[in-house]
């Protein structure tokens, strides 16, 4: 019996088969990844609601134009009202005409709140068509 090295009447042949499964792992990990976070991504978009290049609207019948400046003074139609008003004027448009839509034209300074304010007013009184009026952008600020 002899101890020691065993000598080998070839070389080794080198290993031409590779192992995929460390390689399928990482890749669905990856894959997973990217599955839980795409609708975070999509949840996160900046917008500037005021400028549009959009096309002009379509004919839809007559529209309620409801209009607040940057000092909040609203009028409807070109008539100056409250809050108050506005809320019962909504609800006789709202118990003759309950497919009317609101074009809903606010200032850029305006607050966002305000304007969820008077989609409220209008919900409440029963119109659910409201559209938003922006003027158009110059054509040297589109990208």
């Amino acid at each position: 019996m002899a101890f020691g090295r065993l000598a080998r009447s070839t070389p080794a042949r080198p290993m031409s088969d590779i192992n995929v499964t460390p390689l399928v792992d990482v890749m669905l990990v990856l894959v997973v990844i990217f599955i839980l976070t795409a609708p975070l991504l999509a949840g996160s978009l900046r917008l500037n609601l005021p400028r549009s290049q959009a096309a002009a609207p379509g004919a839809s019948g007559p529209a309620l134009v409801l209009e607040l400046d940057r000092l909040g003074q609203l009028r409807l139609d070109g008539a100056p009202m409250d809050d108050r008003t506005l809320a019962q004027r909504l609800a006789d448009v709202a118990a003759t005409r309950p497919e009317a839509e609101i074009q809903l034209r606010a200032d850029a300074a305006v607050p966002y709140g305000r304007v969820v304010e008077l989609m409220g007013l209008a919900h409440a009184a029963g119109l659910a068509r409201i559209a938003f009026v922006a003027e158009p952008a110059p054509p040297a600020a589109v990208r």
